[in-house]
């Protein structure tokens, strides 16, 4: 086991932001886990769980040990009459897992190609896009506890998904009534997950920018491989490479009002983007919020706002002078505040904050 020290991770964080680890060390098996924490050093300090830092925001160095994981390996572990269940290491890819499950002739998460990050954080987020959400299609994951050394596996119920939400992302809560608290923020590190991937596969269709690729090619029964081209090609023409230029992707969740709230603010601004929910509530578009407020394409020192995609925060400084996490967070904060001001509404960012 080796203890890195005092390692960049400009090229760690998709934001391209200059921090270091203090500490870092490689997870690349079970193994590697359990031998941190049986080292006597190491087991009681601080732990920062570190994937493709696609989702994260970092304000300066990372002072907790980074735990940064590299597991791999894709397999379909079973098949039933109804699905295929295949399972990816946390360091995998998204994107590439997405690709390999098409090539392999296993369909249903082409909705969710072109989303950056690893397999590992997917679950933590519950990532999704075009009418599809990680919840959809996932069968279980494993883990393992950072406090006890154990090993244990969930299902869907038991990590709570919600939007853009999990077990993950929520401290332990006291226990109550006899019952334990139950929230794994900073006390888990996901290391492999596995999706159900429908036999009797349907397109998830829907939505205006897939509408507009059926039309123009007239392709009117798409297979799950014509979707994922589509799909890539519509984020590609919205959203940065972070390779190119810095980003995290969405910066804000999309907010829920109720019919009532909507209504009124479709008095005042009629071409609001806004999507009916199966629940009555209505979703609303923050980066049309956002456009509406006037900051497509602004900036606060180097951080800006894309002005192909009002959603989506970018470095402008590059990489010869990049953009700082405070100043991320002071352009975000800004962004809140207009928004609040003019709908009453506050964003609320989907990046983990560091």
């Amino acid at each position: 086991m080796l203890v890195e020290k005092n390692v960049p991770l400009q090229s760690s964080n998709s934001f391209g932001i200059v921090a270091k680890a203090l500490s870092l060390i490689r997870i690349g098996s079970e193994a590697d886990i359990a031998a941190v924490l049986q080292d006597p050093a190491l087991h009681a300090v601080p732990k920062f769980v570190l994937g493709g830092g696609s989702n994260i925001v970092l304000t300066g160095d990372v002072k907790p040990l980074v735990l940064k994981v590299e597991i791999m390996g894709t397999r379909l572990v079973s098949e039933t009459t109804k699905a295929w269940v295949v399972e990816a290491g946390a360091g995998e890819n998204w994107h590439e897992l997405v690709t390999w499950t098409l090539q392999n002739g296993y369909p249903g998460l082409e909705n969710l190609a072109l989303i950056p990050g690893t397999v590992g954080a997917s679950p933590v987020q519950n990532i999704g896009a075009y009418g599809v959400e990680l919840q959809d299609r996932f069968d279980s994951l494993d883990a393992v506890d950072l406090t006890t050394g154990r090993n244990f596996t969930l299902n869907a119920a038991q990590c709570a998904f919600g939007y853009r939400d999990s077990v993950f992302k929520h401290a332990s809560t006291p226990a109550s009534f006899g019952s334990p608290g139950f929230g794994l923020a900073d006390k888990a590190l996901i290391t492999r997950v596995r999706f159900s991937l429908p036999k009797l596969w349907k397109p998830v269709l829907g939505y205006a920018d897939i509408e507009k690729k059926r039309v123009a090619s007239s392709i009117h029964e798409p297979d799950a491989l014509q979707i994922y081209e589509w799909i890539c090609e519509i984020r590609r023409a919205k959203l940065p490479d972070p390779k190119l230029i810095g980003n995290a992707g969405s910066f804000f969740k999309n907010p829920t009002v109720s019919l009532e709230q909507c209504a009124d603010i479709i008095q005042r601004e009629p071409k609001i983007v806004h999507y009916r929910l199966a629940d009555g509530s209505v979703k609303l578009a923050a980066g049309w919020l956002i456009d509406a407020c006037g900051w497509r394409g602004k900036s606060i020192g180097n951080a800006g706002v894309y002005d192909k995609q009002a959603l989506v925060l970018v470095n402008r400084g590059g990489t010869s002078s990049p953009v700082t996490g405070g100043e991320v967070m002071t352009l975000a904060k800004a962004i809140q505040t207009s928004v609040y001001e003019l709908f009453g509404i506050l964003l609320q960012p989907e990046p983990v904050v560091v």
